[in-house]
């Protein structure tokens, strides 16, 4: 499970982000089974509750909300949870949100399949996943965010269960390599749709 440097357990829902912004879970409906932590069941029968709702918190989501839509800025207001046996605080956030990145799962896959697939430039990749619109003269021609999604990749710290390459693939191939696998995992209504369209997909899932 991960955790952010804070120690909170962050913890993906199934509802994906879309239906949680249009309509938020309540206390109830977003409450995890069990402590990720030490297990303890959220709600034992015959038992008081476990995890206790402790409040809300805003984060912040980056990129697209859909792969032929212009990236923004969202805010998605996520739940808190305090489990009573361990004292862990839980944060429950949507499908495809991911502990210690502003930016989606969903977008992080497409930027990765658009760069390794498509070839498209660093630049180019920047302009259809980044919300930024003011920039450095050193990130005008280039992006480092993804060539950093790209070694984190590497080093098994994003779309950990995607298939290596081997050692001697570039950075690349490596995007190429985890966004083919993305797009192999999205729903197969998808099937119709360009490659990285369904990496898009994919990595929502697959987060």
């Amino acid at each position: 499970m991960p955790r952010n440097r804070s120690g909170r357990s962050v913890i993906q829902s199934a509802i994906d982000i879309k239906r949680w912004q249009q309509q938020p879970p309540t206390v109830v409906e977003a409450r995890p089974a069990r402590c990720p932590v030490c297990g303890a069941a959220s709600c034992p029968l015959g038992g008081a509750i476990r995890l206790q709702g402790h409040g809300r918190r805003e984060r912040q989501v980056w990129g697209p909300t859909s792969p032929d839509q212009p990236p923004e800025v969202l805010s998605v207001t996520a739940r808190r949870y305090r489990c009573l046996d361990c004292g862990a605080v839980l944060l429950v956030v949507p499908r495809g949100v991911l502990g210690l990145r502003v930016y989606s799962a969903a977008a992080i896959g497409f930027a990765l399949a658009l760069w390794g697939l498509v070839l498209a430039t660093a630049a180019e990749v920047r302009r259809r996943v980044g919300p930024a619109k003011i920039l450095g003269d050193s990130a005008v021609a280039g992006w480092a965010t993804l060539r950093r999604w790209a070694r984190d990749v590497a080093q098994r710290r994003l779309f950990s269960d995607a298939p290596d390459p081997g050692p001697s693939a570039s950075l690349r191939k490596r995007a190429a390599a985890v966004a083919t696998s993305l797009a192999a995992s999205a729903d197969p209504t998808t099937r119709a749709l360009p490659i990285e369209q369904r990496a898009f997909f994919g990595a929502a899932r697959a987060a």
